[in-house]
């Protein structure tokens, strides 16, 4: 029977983000695979880059398996047009996601349009068409994955900050199992109430997404650090998850433009590895 630290070992997954510069679709696949790392979160512009039937042959022919497509959304631009665009590229990106064998797609509101002061009218079109969606996310077989983010990034990348909304906004829209949530602890690590949300959201918890803050952070969204570098308890956040039943893989996802994105990446998938393996170990 499989110990813990074997169990731990196939739930690691590391996002091709974490690659951002470094490597094209074959390159992070292939190093995934070469640190004995079987899951990853494909990245749209990757996937883009390589199309769909390459990257399922990489994908099959390396043993990594791509669990979600990052990121789908943005949601928010007024209009009838802007709308009807949203949903049909929402739909290829699911279709695509589908094609290369992701469970699931993460999925962010988007922003406040240029020139809008109008967050609560951003806020109800994300909604409104995250809802349209819902047909075909249960067509392709692909989950949507809701995932809320932080608020210092609500004008540029997400009209919601909290699980707590996160929660709201699937009991409003009352979707089934093609619809859920993502948890990333970078974006909510200082909800108040958090371990409240999250048994909250329970077997709704698709994808556990992490990594860490750094106490003096450079950029909010791009100097993230690894488990260990910083303030979040990663650790205890994905206890409160697995007490709400989440029994999913363990994703890092970093986006690092100063630090590891510049660096090697087999030191950098290397280090992730040993870091993801002591921060979540018993």
């Amino acid at each position: 029977m499989p110990g813990h630290g074997d169990l731990l070992r196939e739930r690691l997954c590391i996002h091709q983000v974490t690659l951002m510069e470094s490597c094209d679709f074959r390159q992070s696949v292939e190093c995934f695979a070469r640190h004995g790392i079987e899951m990853t979160a494909v990245w749209r512009a990757k996937l883009e880059e390589a199309g769909p039937g390459a990257a399922r042959a990489i994908l099959d022919g390396s043993g990594v398996r791509a669990i979600s497509l990052c990121a789908g959304g943005l949601l928010t631009e007024p209009g009838d047009e802007a709308a009807r665009a949203a949903i049909d590229a929402n739909r290829r990106w699911l279709d695509a996601a589908a094609a290369i064998g992701c469970a699931s797609m993460v999925t962010i509101t988007g922003g406040m349009p240029e020139g809008s002061l109008d967050l609560e009218g951003a806020r109800g079109r994300a909604r409104d068409r995250l809802a349209d969606l819902l047909p075909h996310a249960r067509a392709s077989g692909v989950r949507l994955a809701l995932e809320p983010l932080h608020p210092a990034v609500c004008g540029y990348r997400s009209v919601i900050s909290t699980l707590g909304e996160a929660n709201d906004w699937l009991d409003e829209i009352g979707a089934g199992d093609e619809l859920g949530i993502a948890l990333d602890t970078y974006a909510i690590w200082w909800e108040p109430g958090l371990s409240r949300e999250i048994a909250r959201a329970g077997r709704r918890i698709i994808n556990f997404h992490c990594a860490d803050w750094l106490r003096e952070t450079s950029d909010v969204r791009l100097d993230r650090g690894m488990p260990g570098d910083g303030l979040i308890d990663n650790r205890s956040i994905l206890g409160d998850a697995e007490r709400a039943g989440f029994r999913g893989a363990i994703e890092l996802e970093i986006f690092s433009v100063n630090n590891w994105w510049r660096r090697d990446p087999d030191e950098v998938v290397r280090i992730a590895r040993e870091r993801m393996l002591r921060c979540f170990s018993p």
